[in-house]
């Protein structure tokens, strides 16, 4: 089917957001890893750091496959790269199987160049006060000169990062309690839902906003309907969700 000019320009005024189509999860996630290989390449010329904000479950896979691919096919080094992931369970240790330091290792981390001291994952054993934590956190983006790309995911309930639906647009790092829509969404990669946390460690929305762009991706038709009402729900409909927040 082709769409003409005015019909393209009829779609987008719907759209809050710039959105783009693709055929399939692999093409988009290899397009976004194309940009991303970009600043690297744009930083490692200027002599800076490119730094990165990541995300974790199903939705980067295909993203950090390609991005494993580029660095050993193609020769793309991670050598400048500094990272920052959004979340992490709390608590949980960094070996077990369903804590995302653990998943950024074996999706990513292990199979590129990238040093060690510059991957950055939320700790989920620090000391239950963790407001003084948080605030480091913060501060160590801040001293790498903030983040030049966000990736996101998207919950089905919209919450972006661990920012369920009613975060404040302005929060920072921070203890949550998960929605249970969220923790029965991540029940699988748990023995039953009693052993999925309660709680966990995000960045907040004001610290997603501060990104120089933000790249939120979403694959499939289970996400389409969340995907439609941040990006063309009306302002009432949006207030209710975290995603719209990050364009």
């Amino acid at each position: 089917m082709t769409i003409n000019h005015q019909e393209i320009e009829l779609i987008d005024s719907f759209e809050q957001i710039s959105v783009d189509i693709h055929p399939d999860a692999k093409e988009g996630s290899k397009a976004v890893a194309r940009e991303i290989a970009a600043l690297i390449r744009e930083k490692q010329a200027a002599k800076e750091p490119a730094v990165l904000g990541l995300a974790t479950g199903s939705t980067p896979k295909y993203l950090y496959a390609e991005l494993v691919r580029l660095h050993k096919e193609e020769g793309l080094s991670f050598k400048n790269v500094v990272t920052f992931n959004l979340d992490e369970y709390y608590p949980i240790e960094p070996d077990a199987l369903q804590s995302y330091n653990r998943f950024m290792k074996e999706h990513l981390f292990n199979h590129i160049d990238i040093p060690a001291e510059n991957c950055n994952v939320p700790d989920g054993t620090v000391p239950k006060e963790i407001k003084a934590y948080a605030e480091a956190y913060e501060r160590k983006i801040e001293a790498a000169g903030g983040i030049d790309i966000q990736i996101l995911g998207i919950g089905n309930n919209g919450h972006i990062g661990f920012n369920e639906p009613g975060s404040n647009v302005n929060s920072h790092t921070r203890l949550v309690t998960l929605d249970n829509s969220t923790r029965l969404a991540n029940a699988y990669e748990f023995s039953n839902m009693s052993q999925v946390p309660r709680l966990a460690i995000t960045t907040g929305i004001g610290t997603i906003m501060k990104a120089k762009k933000v790249i939120l991706l979403a694959w499939g038709q289970h996400k389409a309907k969340i995907v439609r009402r941040s990006v063309e729900g009306s302002s009432t409909d949006q207030a209710r969700l975290p995603a719209p927040a990050a364009p």
